[in-house]
């Protein structure tokens, strides 16, 4: 018989099952909810996770708590949250008549206003917004990576010790914010690369390797800087990296940037955007929660945001294509971006 689990995972991706292997490593009695073709692959192959440093966490068949129906987490203390912004709404619908009351719910998901979202659907729950800074993506068989470096933030509440113990236990980096609000901002600021990767098709350190992709970074960067000033927004730092600093460490020279980069964020060879991923899985993307936010943003003040425009319009083409990463170019992508200024 299975342990009763303190922790469950609705929504078991790429960052669901990160996750979900760092606690059941650390012995923490953990759930996962998602998708039976996934299900099938780890209760049967196990599941492993290479991280930053070259070392794997690998957790047998018989050690994964796997379920596909959101009612498996009812006797949960702590639930995290890590659909896709797009898929908030559906599975807290799903939650609704399971949560019991006063269960903490952490949002860990992209985008700024999931948590406000999930507290209106899920009166019962202690909602407790979370940010995530490393990317994680799937490499085969119940297999992901980690291929960046950060820590777990949550913000402040009366119930954050239900989810920073465990994660505590399992070593899992996590600190406490007074305002998470503004992390999530500065979050999205960074946020912003992940449809110029996605559509460039290319890993990570190689788009930021080449000084004309990190053009069309920058470009998208202050114009959503600007956005949040005209909306009294304010981002904060996300530990070594600051919102406000990006764009002109971006517009650094290839050398100086290599220098002053490897100082703030660790990015190996394999990481690329979960947005990539998305579209070479033929998913819907979150474009509307991270480039759509900085446009819907502008709308509300009668300000032009043609960079982010043009990404937004890019991206839902190439979800419309079905065809994976349109692979384009920087000097393709800015010639578009120029069209629209």
């Amino acid at each position: 018989m299975q342990q009763k689990p303190q922790i469950g995972i609705m929504g078991a991706g790429s960052i669901g099952c990160y996750l979900g292997a760092k606690l059941l490593s650390g012995n923490v009695p953990t759930r996962l909810i998602g998708r039976a073709s996934l299900g099938q692959e780890l209760t049967t192959q196990g599941l492993t996770v290479s991280l930053l440093d070259g070392s794997k966490l690998s957790i047998p068949p018989a050690k994964v708590d796997f379920e596909t129906q959101p009612e498996h987490l009812a006797d949960c203390d702590v639930v995290l949250l890590t659909v896709k912004s797009t898929d908030t709404e559906s599975a807290c619908l799903s939650l609704q008549p399971v949560l019991k009351q006063g269960t903490v719910v952490v949002s860990f998901q992209n985008g700024v206003r999931n948590a406000a979202r999930i507290s209106q659907l899920l009166p019962q729950a202690q909602v407790i917004a979370g940010m995530v800074p490393f990317n994680v993506v799937k490499t085969g068989v119940g297999s992901f990576h980690n291929g960046t470096s950060g820590s777990l933030i949550i913000g402040q509440s009366p119930y954050a010790a239900r989810v920073v113990t465990p994660f505590h236990l399992a070593q899992l980096a996590i600190d406490i914010h007074p305002d998470i609000q503004g992390v999530l901002w500065g979050k999205l600021i960074f946020n912003l690369n992940n449809a110029i990767n996605a559509l460039a098709g290319v890993p990570l350190r190689e788009e930021l390797s080449d000084k004309r992709y990190r053009r069309i970074v920058a470009a998208a960067m202050r114009e959503a800087l600007r956005m949040m000033k005209a909306a009294q927004i304010k981002p904060l730092r996300l530990g070594k990296m600051i919102p406000w600093l990006a764009p002109s460490i971006l517009s650094l020279p290839d050398f100086l940037f290599f220098k002053v980069a490897a100082g703030m964020v660790k990015i190996d060879p394999q990481a690329r955007s979960s947005m990539w991923e998305d579209l070479e899985k033929r998913r819907r993307t979150e474009i509307d929660y991270l480039n759509g936010e900085i446009v819907r943003l502008g709308q509300a003040h009668n300000m032009p945001t043609p960079v982010n425009s043009t990404i937004v319009a890019l991206l839902r083409q190439a979800e419309e294509a079905q065809q994976g990463s349109p692979g384009l170019s920087a000097e393709a992508l800015w010639q578009q971006i120029q069209q629209k200024s």
